[in-house]
């Protein structure tokens, strides 16, 4: 078993990988703030098996009728609204970009990769000492 396989250093590389995709998604957000009828875009965080494999992604959830008093689905293929707030802050040029959120998630993101990528350099810096080469 080489190093790259074990799940914790797959998971926190993974983790890592997510992270610098976001960052460009959320880039490519706050360039388009201009760009008339743009909708800002942002990714879904991975999930994690108890093993730090990642998990496939789930399809939309469809509604259910559990007691006959409920309502029944008025569409054929019902499912949740994925994003509420898509259209919340929308401008009269149809651009719902807003600058203050996409910095604020461009922070935190850059914060949540810095604390992955010490965590990954530690791991790496335990398992070299525990074989004694550290």
């Amino acid at each position: 078993m080489s190093i790259g396989d074990l799940p914790v250093l797959n998971a926190l590389r993974t983790k890592m990988q997510w992270h610098q995709e976001r960052q460009r998604v959320l880039a490519e957000n706050v360039s388009n703030s201009d760009t008339p009828n743009f909708r800002p875009r942002d990714l879904v965080e991975p999930k994690f098996q108890p093993s730090g494999q990642p998990q496939g992604t789930m399809g939309p959830l469809a509604m259910a009728q559990t007691s006959a008093a409920h309502m029944a689905s008025a569409s054929g293929a019902p499912s949740f609204d994925q994003n509420k707030r898509v259209g919340f802050e929308t401008r009269p040029a149809g651009n719902a970009v807003s600058l203050e959120e996409e910095m604020m998630k461009v922070s935190s993101n850059q914060m949540d990769f810095a604390a992955v990528s010490a965590l990954y350099s530690k791991s790496l810096h335990l398992l070299k000492t525990a074989i004694g080469k550290g």
